[in-house]
Order: C-alpha cells, then structure tokens, then sequence
C-alpha cells in the first residue's frame, strides 16, 4: 500500500502541462454536457486529443484507443445535437427501453473479452483487464451521451470508478483526480438530465 501511494505522489509531482491542459478542458467538457450545452464537445475534442498521446506513453493502449474513438464521436455528437429535426435544434433526453438497457450490457461485455486478450498480448500494456474494461464501459457511455438517453451518466459513473485507480497508478496521477471529479459531475450530470425528462 505504501508503495502504490509512493507511486502516486511520484506521478503527482511529474504531471506534465499536456496533462493540465487535458484534464481542464475534459472538466469543462463534461461541465458543458451535463448542462446540455453544445460547448462541451469542442472542448472535449481538445481533451481527447490531448489523451490519445498521453495514454500512449502511459501504456495504456486501449485508453488510447477510447481516445480516438471518443473524437471520432466527439464530432458526431456535436453534429447529432445541431442538427435540425422538424425545423428544430434542440435534441431532448430519453430513457433506453428495456431491451436497449440490455443491449448496451451486452455490448459491453462483447467489446470486454476481446479487449481483455488483445492487450494481453502485449507486455507493454501495463493493466489490460482494468484498461479493457474501462474502454469497453466509455465506448457505450459516449455512444449513448452523443444520442442523449439518460443511461449513458450511468456507464460514465461506472467508468470513472473503476478509471480513478487505472491513471492513478500508471503514471497519471492528476487524471487520477480528474476522474474523481469527473464521478462527481457523472451523479450531477445524471439528476439533471432526469429533471428534463417530462413527466410520462
């Protein structure tokens, strides 16, 4: 125990100003989404970049990965939220079904065995099962935000719960406290988007 929090205060002391940056214009990012403003995928774009080098000197590929992908739909949520429907912008928060709750289970869980192996074969990867399972959560969690169903706070709790001790203790110790606060905004973010939703 005393060597993982030696490991950490290390990694504190060794933050970089790309990673001040990053972790800044992630907080503002998911600020601005839980508040539905369109502002928070620019911001995030900046975040996600930012991780996609960071992850990969970090060794945590998949992170990395999630990274890429996160940009990829960073820019579809911004288009899915502008976009006209009806002559209207405005995209309002649902709830999944049912049969949508379980399939965004699945989908998890299919994208987690895969992962899991693929970064097994790499000895660099310095912690695949936690690394695979965060990727796995965060793909279905950005999924879910960039089409704005209630549930996608949901997986963002999750991930950031199990996300606090992966960067922590790889050498990231200040995205460590990012994905602290991130948990924080995530429960925020999850009250207030159920408070949108009209009474059925």
């Amino acid at each position: 125990m005393q060597e993982m929090l030696q490991s950490f205060t290390v990694g504190l002391r060794q933050t970089t100003t790309l990673e001040f940056v990053a972790v800044a214009f992630g907080l503002i990012s998911v600020y601005f989404i839980l508040r539905e403003k369109i502002l928070g995928y620019p911001a995030g774009l900046v975040n996600v970049g930012s991780y996609v080098y960071l992850c990969f000197h970090a060794g945590l590929f998949a992170n990395m990965g999630i990274n890429m992908f996160y940009f990829m739909m960073s820019v579809y949520g911004w288009y899915n939220w502008a976009r006209k429907r009806g002559g209207q912008t405005t995209l309002h928060v649902t709830r999944l079904s049912l049969r949508g709750r379980l399939f965004a289970l699945l989908a998890t869980a299919v994208m987690f065995v895969p992962l899991w192996w693929l970064l097994g074969c790499f000895p660099e990867s310095s912690s695949p099962a936690f690394d695979a399972l965060t990727t796995a959560i965060f793909i279905v969690a950005m999924w879910l935000q960039a089409t704005k169903r209630l549930e996608s706070w949901l997986f963002w709790i999750a991930g950031d719960i199990l996300a606090i001790p992966l960067y922590a203790f790889n050498g990231l110790a200040f995205t460590g406290f990012q994905y602290l606060a991130f948990l924080g905004l995530a429960i925020t973010g999850y009250f207030a988007w159920k408070k949108s939703i009209p009474p059925a």
